[in-house]
């Protein structure tokens, strides 16, 4: 934990003195947040970590600020943290933590949406249906949802093509993706994204799926030899508060902080817009990368044939599966997804 501030030492003070002269002094409300993977930096330093200690610069609040792996904190338990008060803030990997809730899962389901903006369309038309189910079953509220970027394959291994996936290990971190690489034959290894590096570099797994900055950050062209720029998925993000400190605020200040995440969720969307085309260029050694450790991958050429295939197996693999799984805890499931993200992406479950 951090070493205690001026400001945190001046906490009970501030609690002390606010219950002695009758609610005249406000006190500060602890925020105890979860950041996302430290590895991926531009996210937690270029941007997360300033975030919160703007918030701790408020004299309204006290933030305490740790990436997850920092404090051992698994992505797949947020939702239950949450939900207990173990912590008021976390940054939660959409995907991994659906596994206590499939429908959040259908709002980045592997294969569906073909670029960040088709992804983006279906994120705003989700969004309001997604906090509510978010407060009901987790006594959570949505602050933010934003994508790191296209998920795409570091791999090892002679590959012209998807053909080629057959038979590979790959890493995957959803439900809905382990069942695209099934369809792609290749056999889905579930892991958390601080274990990839080492799993690579092992051959516990041929593959990595995720995004090309979070990659190169992750020093995973160190360990792979081959990019496969093919988008699965976009890996959605999110920030989620407690409701009951949500609650502890009052109007104004919920108005505020509205408008403060609001910001952050802008700056996550900038990066996953911005900061993957130059990743690609550093991944595989070409001369416009500007701002990511340069390597030298062998690029991997993507015809519109492997999209289509992508898009067949989340018709016929994907959605009917996610749909009825998630139908046994949401009846509404099917439905609420094809008034919002389906007609944002133009596919229907049936």
């Amino acid at each position: 934990m951090p070493t205690p501030t001026p400001k945190r030492l001046a906490l009970g003070v501030s609690l002390a003195g606010g219950l002695l002269l009758g609610g005249l002094v406000q006190a500060e409300t602890l925020l105890r947040t979860v950041g996302n993977f430290s590895g991926n930096t531009l996210h937690v330093e270029g941007v997360e970590r300033p975030f919160f200690e703007e918030l701790d610069a408020r004299d309204d609040l006290a933030v305490i600020y740790n990436p997850m792996d920092a404090i051992g904190v698994e992505a797949a338990d947020a939702l239950r943290l949450l939900r207990s008060g173990s912590f008021d803030v976390m940054s939660v990997q959409i995907g991994m933590a659906s596994r206590d809730e499939p429908f959040f899962e259908g709002i980045d389901l592997a294969g569906v949406a073909p670029d960040l903006d088709a992804q983006r369309e279906a994120i705003d038309a989700v969004r309001e249906r997604f906090d509510e189910r978010l407060q009901e079953r987790f006594n959570a509220k949505l602050m933010t949802l934003w994508p790191f970027g296209p998920q795409m394959m570091f791999c090892n291994g002679d590959i012209q093509g998807v053909d080629d996936l057959e038979g590979k290990k790959v890493r995957v971190f959803t439900p809905s993706m382990s069942r695209l690489v099934q369809g792609l034959g290749a056999a889905p290894v579930t892991l958390q994204f601080s274990e990839v590096y080492l799993a690579l570099q092992r051959g516990v797994a041929d593959c990595g799926v995720t995004a090309p900055s979070a990659g190169n950050n992750g020093k995973w062209p160190e360990v792979t030899d081959t990019f496969v720029p093919l988008p699965l998925a976009y890996s959605v993000q999110g920030h989620f508060m407690n409701l009951d400190t949500w609650n502890r605020f009052d109007a104004a200040q919920q108005q505020e902080l509205t408008e403060a995440f609001a910001r952050l969720e802008e700056q996550m969307w900038e990066l996953a817009y911005d900061v993957n085309d130059d990743a690609i260029a550093c991944n595989t050694g070409q001369a416009s990368c500007s701002d990511h450790q340069a390597y030298d991958m062998r690029l991997v050429e993507i015809d519109p044939a492997s999209r289509a295939l992508v898009e067949e197996i989340a018709s016929e693999a994907v959605l009917p599966v996610w749909a009825e799984t998630c139908s046994r805890q949401y009846p509404e499931c099917a439905q609420a997804w094809n008034e919002t993200v389906g007609d944002a992406t133009g596919l229907s479950i049936q």
